[in-house]
């Protein structure tokens, strides 16, 4: 066995967005706004209203841009580029050379983006158990940092690490390993059926630099992995390969086809040559930071990373069966006894954790009305405010929603938080803001908004896209001398006074949490009485 070049890969995520600050203070119309990761509300005395900052909604607002040419780049995996074993090389040369990138840099950033497209596909709560078969070169290494970040996502990681590489960066990656209490197994005492263990196995012996037949005790463990692609049981544990599936030739693949079929590789930087003979349902590019001047040097074509993502997929997404979907749901307990008396206060207390954490757009929210014909109409708006009178958003009062609410002014909201596993029902009667309200938002809006607004016949029939962008340069023009856009008269707010609160939070088979909100009249006050609803 022999172990050439100083990397097996070159795994570079140099962009990610730094921390929202703690608190930002920003000052509009005399008033004042505290922004925090906990709050996104209005502290203003004598406010009607506590609007939801744009200015920072649109920071967690979905890049859809971004996605859209993200997935448009994975449908064509032909039109990516794949490395040569000497390109490959040559990259690790480059980076580690002129461009002053450490190994140990490269393999943090390596080992983070497996276990993050691990994540996409294999979530913990279903592929739990993992086995790192790590190898003495720079991909077991970044198997070790892989299974590291496993073990803080929420998997339960073992290392097989049979030839130790005695130098610090390694050594050091065993210490923090065990310092997590994480278990190392020697491979005589592996279990001989490792699908009885283990749901994830992930293979990070050998890189693209590796030449030659391995050598024990790898090319037992090798044939172990063989085996577990033959295994005709269902709950085969699913093979994960770092950049080249071990044993593989780098440009050829899997020559005799006798080799090692993982369920999901993991490229780094640019897939090599042999990715074009995976076949397996889930192939992903870790890494994000390629410099211009290798792109340029190797004319490389590469798919775009959405967001703050970490990998991106290249090629379509396996068929599946629309009735396997399912998640199990593990959440914290919520109980009656953690609540808080008024469903506003507990509305705000998990819409600020879904501003901390980071989720697309918090705001929005699923509104659902019913006009006289009883046909019912749903579509998704933005939270602009809510306080103890209700609910507000704006829109165009001749849209389709607007003439449901003048025929029945009722309605129901579905705010919807995937990360959080919780979903917050309101239902209530709904009222129109004053228009000095929404004359006061509305101004507030970008100034491209204002423009769209009044352009936007909205649900009424349009002649084409030509049509409107045609209407907004018409109205930029009228407007290009003015400093102050004029409100029209069908634009304006809506507020839901709310009449009933459902809290939902998703628990493991299907016992999901549901708290109620009645309201009750006592002592000729309303007070809100808190039931618990069968999930």
């Amino acid at each position: 066995m022999m172990i050439l070049g100083r990397r097996a890969m070159t795994c570079l995520f140099l962009g990610l967005t730094p921390p929202l600050p703690l608190t930002l203070n920003l000052r509009h119309n005399s008033s004042s706004f505290l922004i925090s990761s906990r709050s996104l509300f209005r502290i203003a005395s004598g406010s009607s209203i506590c609007p939801i900052s744009n200015r920072v909604i649109r920071s967690f607002c979905s890049k859809s841009r971004e996605l859209c040419m993200a997935m448009q780049s994975i449908q064509n995996p032909d039109s990516i580029s794949y490395l040569t074993q000497n390109e490959a090389a040559e990259i690790d040369e480059i980076l580690m050379g002129p461009l002053g990138f450490s190994v140990d840099q490269l393999m943090e950033l390596a080992g983070l983006s497996v276990a993050v497209s691990i994540a996409e596909v294999y979530k913990p709560s279903e592929y739990n158990r993992v086995l790192a078969v790590c190898g003495p070169g720079n991909n077991g290494g970044d198997g070790l940092v892989a299974a590291r970040h496993l073990h803080h996502f929420g998997y339960k990681p073992h290392i097989c690490y049979p030839k130790r590489t005695p130098k610090p960066l390694y050594t050091g990656l065993v210490t923090q390993l065990e310092s997590l209490s994480i278990p190392f197994l020697e491979v005589e005492n592996l279990p001989s059926d490792l699908s009885k263990e283990f749901d994830i196995v992930l293979d990070a012996m050998f890189g693209f630099s590796f030449h030659g037949a391995p050598r024990p005790p790898f090319d037992n463990l090798i044939q172990q992995l063989v085996q577990l692609h033959n295994c005709v049981q269902n709950q085969s544990p699913v093979i994960v390969s770092v950049d080249i599936p071990s044993g593989w030739h780098v440009e050829e693949g899997d020559v005799g086809g006798e080799g090692i079929k993982p369920d999901l590789l993991v490229s780094l930087t640019a897939p090599k040559l042999c990715a074009k003979k995976f076949s397996g349902p889930h192939h992903f590019l870790g890494g994000r930071f390629v410099p211009p001047s290798i792109v340029e040097k190797y004319n490389l074509h590469l798919p775009l990373y959405s967001g703050t993502s970490m990998c991106v997929r290249i090629g379509k997404p396996p068929q599946i069966d629309i009735s396997t979907l399912r998640e199990n749901y593990i959440s914290p307990e919520f109980l009656e006894e953690q609540v808080e008396p008024n469903p506003i206060d507990q509305f705000r207390k998990w819409f600020d954790d879904a501003v901390a954490a980071a989720l697309k757009e918090p705001n929005a929210m699923a509104l659902s009305t019913v006009g006289k014909d009883g046909k019912p109409s749903s579509r998704m708006v933005l939270l602009k405010g809510v306080d103890q009178d209700g609910f507000v958003w704006y829109t165009n009062y001749e849209s389709r929603k607007a003439h449901d609410l003048s025929e029945n002014p009722h309605a129901s909201l579905l705010f919807y938080w995937d990360g959080l596993n919780r979903q917050v029902r309101v239902e209530g009667a709904v009222e129109k803001v004053s228009d000095e309200e929404s004359e006061q938002y509305f101004h507030t809006r970008p100034r491209g908004s204002q423009i769209g607004a009044i352009v936007s016949k909205q649900s009424t029939i349009v002649p084409g896209r030509h049509f409107l962008h045609q209407q907004y340069r018409d109205l930029e023009k009228q407007f290009s001398n003015i400093s102050l856009i004029p409100k029209p008269e069908h634009w304006g707010g809506y507020r839901l006074k709310p009449e009933s609160f459902e809290f939902w939070q998703g628990q493991k088979s299907r016992l999901h949490d549901r708290l109620q909100y009645i309201p009750e009249e006592m002592n000729e006050k309303k007070v809100w009485k808190v039931v618990r609803l069968a999930p």
